[in-house]
């Protein structure tokens, strides 16, 4: 397992491949005010294949006043204008702006030779926001997404532009019974609206705050074995 640019502010996106020669990408979103380093631990816990090379790839948010922190600058995929246990204000142009950004790393894993169908979207928070938006509307397939203690702000984004190449797009949705920070609630309303979409995922609640736990962490890894053993 070989990392690559250890993390720095402004720096590149951090990279760990499991193996040489990859033939899978994960693209993985932090939450708000993380950054890339954020979840880069996680990946020898995932217990994959030695046997199938992927690329981890986290990038970091830009840095922009976050209005619900009282204009706090800090990391952040998009602007949050207000918080409710149910609801959620945000800036929809920032949100689009983070989907372009995911969509020029999706190209970039293309032309280092591993295709949109080799590529799982993944995010926690804010970046699991970041990461159903960009994957469900998505103009060519991609192999699944993991949305972790998170919701979708803009229902509207995705049933305007939900992508047929991405329908029936796997998905693993994980969320804490006791989140104090995004709702249960909230990402049962993103399940909802997933099933009325007809897009099925595995969905899986622990008892957790707005964090992750370890059997979160096995349940991720089996599901990703799974989905690399079984290419779209």
């Amino acid at each position: 397992m070989t990392a690559h640019t250890p993390f720095t502010a402004d720096s590149p996106p951090i990279e760990i491949e499991t193996g040489s020669n990859p033939q899978w990408s994960v693209i993985w979103m932090h939450g708000l005010g993380a950054d890339g380093s954020d979840f880069a631990p996680i990946v020898p816990e995932l217990g994959l294949s030695a046997a199938v090379a992927v690329r981890f790839i986290f990038p970091h948010a830009p840095f922009r006043p976050v209005t619900c922190n009282g204009g706090y600058v800090m990391r952040a995929w998009y602007d949050i204008i207000s918080l409710a246990p149910n609801a959620r204000r945000i800036d929809e142009t920032g949100l689009l702006e983070s989907r372009t950004f995911v969509r020029r790393l999706i190209e970039r894993e293309a032309a280092r030779g591993i295709p949109s169908e080799r590529v799982i979207l993944a995010g926690f928070s804010q970046g699991g926001a970041v990461a159903y938006l960009s994957a469900l509307t998505h103009p060519a397939p991609l192999a699944g997404v993991i949305a972790l203690s998170t919701y979708i702000p803009s229902a509207r984004l995705i049933t305007d532009e939900l992508a047929d190449a991405n329908r029936q797009i796997p998905v693993f949705a994980a969320h804490g019974t006791d989140d104090e920070v995004v709702s249960l609630e909230l990402g049962e309303q993103a399940l909802a609206l997933l099933h009325a979409l007809g897009v099925e995922p595995e969905w899986r609640t622990y008892d957790m705050p707005h964090s992750v736990c370890m059997a979160e962490v096995a349940d991720i890894g089996a599901w990703l074995s799974s989905v690399l053993g079984n290419p779209r």
